[in-house]
């Protein structure tokens, strides 16, 4: 049973006197230590008196049992749990094995699900013990996994985020993750085989990464620089709400000639794109990139692309504490060879600008148009690529002081913001 690693499902609600877990017949699911260290005061009396122990074949290999115990190496996981449902309804003494922390992306987790009764005595994580191994610190990172799921998910954090640990998985390991990091500016860091004769620390770049085999199981550890350095957020909490908020004032910006995206209509066009930790935005004549920048600040990882090379994206970004990848280029060619996006914000460019950003399939497709005449054509543009689509106008008016203290409202130029979801 590997610990540390999805199980699928969702376990049922506890609540209540918890003490009643600790009554009656259970399963105990027992941590091997990942990092090699000797197991749980309480196994070794748990594991004398199995009767039934489920596990993979090398964690059987890895404790003394009891010789009349029944043991099951894991394939699926089906069978399994029938056996253990079975020992428990006859009272008999029954233990899971599963590396580190089973709490951790673990095997606790469809226990729960199959509604066994469990005590858990948990071992060092895989993730605890890579970090251990590279001697660094991990309070401010956050723990990912590619295992079982989709891995873009896992990829966007990386290239969203300064410190992530990926729990990697055959075809979404280190050589997979480190071609998709390529672009992003990362160190690497693969451990395999923690706890074991064969372990392995190897620091390497992405693009490395992505040219090599590596030895299953294994970690990465994605880090765009030192934990604790510049970039990494001061409360620990990476996938957080900012702290300072967002749809900030213009003046939290660099800009010029006013390209950037009003306040008003950045807070309605950042809602629309629902970022999120686990996403990937483009944001599309960037300007001064506060629309990717503050999706960045909620977690997403961020493309802001641009023809202007003095365009302030990167010393906006530096200034946010958040890590956006800039791309040079005027669109739509500057598109081709980037990521696929989970949705996209158009802020400059014209029709052929919107029509390549719809062949690329984003779920949800964000612009904002000044021109009224602009307005109808790239609707039905991007209801013919087969996108759901809203819009509104807005128009703010500011409050400014007049002489003698009187205060009036200043309008804002109208835009209207196009939202087009994918049907």
């Amino acid at each position: 049973m590997t610990g540390d690693q999805p199980a699928g499902g969702t376990g049922p609600a506890v609540t209540g006197d918890l003490s009643a877990v600790d009554a009656g017949p259970a399963v105990t699911v027992v941590g091997i230590d990942a990092a090699g260290g000797p197991p749980h005061p309480a196994a070794a009396p748990v594991l004398a008196g199995a009767r039934l122990v489920v596990g993979a074949a090398r964690h059987l290999a890895a404790v003394r049992l009891p010789a009349d115990a029944e043991t099951v190496a894991l394939g699926p996981l089906a069978p399994a749990l029938d056996r253990l449902a079975a020992a428990v309804a006859a009272g008999a003494d029954a233990v899971v094995l599963a590396s580190g922390d089973p709490g951790l992306f673990g095997v606790v987790r469809r226990l729960r699900a199959a509604g066994l009764p469990l005590r858990v005595l948990p071992a060092v994580s895989s993730v605890a013990a890579a970090f251990a191994r590279a001697g660094l610190p991990w309070d401010g990172a956050a723990v990912v996994t590619a295992h079982g799921r989709d891995p873009r998910p896992a990829l966007n954090a990386c290239r969203a985020l300064p410190a992530v640990a990926v729990l990697t998985a055959p075809g979404a390991g280190a050589a997979e993750l480190g071609a998709g990091l390529v672009g992003w500016t990362r160190r690497l860091v693969v451990a395999e085989h923690l706890g074991t004769d064969a372990e392995r620390l190897t620091e390497t770049t992405p693009e490395a990464a992505a040219a090599r085999d590596w030895a299953d199981p294994h970690v990465l550890l994605s880090l765009a620089g030192e934990p604790g350095a510049a970039g990494m957020r001061a409360d620990n909490q990476p996938a957080a709400a900012p702290a300072g908020g967002w749809a900030l004032p213009e003046a939290a910006y660099a800009y010029r000639d006013s390209m950037i995206t009003k306040s008003e209509v950045r807070a309605l066009a950042v809602a629309r794109l629902r970022p999120r930790l686990g996403r990937l935005v483009w944001d599309v004549g960037a300007g001064s990139g506060s629309v990717g920048i503050e999706c960045a600040l909620l977690g997403a990882a961020v493309v802001a692309v641009d023809r202007d090379p003095a365009a302030p994206v990167r010393a906006n970004a530096t200034r946010h504490g958040v890590d956006v990848r800039m791309v040079v280029g005027a669109a739509p060619a500057a598109l081709t060879g980037l990521p696929d996006p989970d949705a996209v914000f158009v802020g400059g460019g014209g029709a052929d600008v919107l029509a390549a950003v719809a062949q690329r399939r984003p779920e949800r497709v964000v612009a904002t148009l000044a021109a009224v005449d602009r307005v109808a054509p790239a609707v039905r543009l991007l209801r013919a690529a087969g996108y759901a689509v809203e819009g509104v106008q807005l128009s703010a008016a500011r409050l400014a002081d007049l002489p003698g203290g009187s205060i009036r409202l200043a309008a804002t130029n109208p835009v209207v913001v196009l939202t087009g979801e994918r049907s």
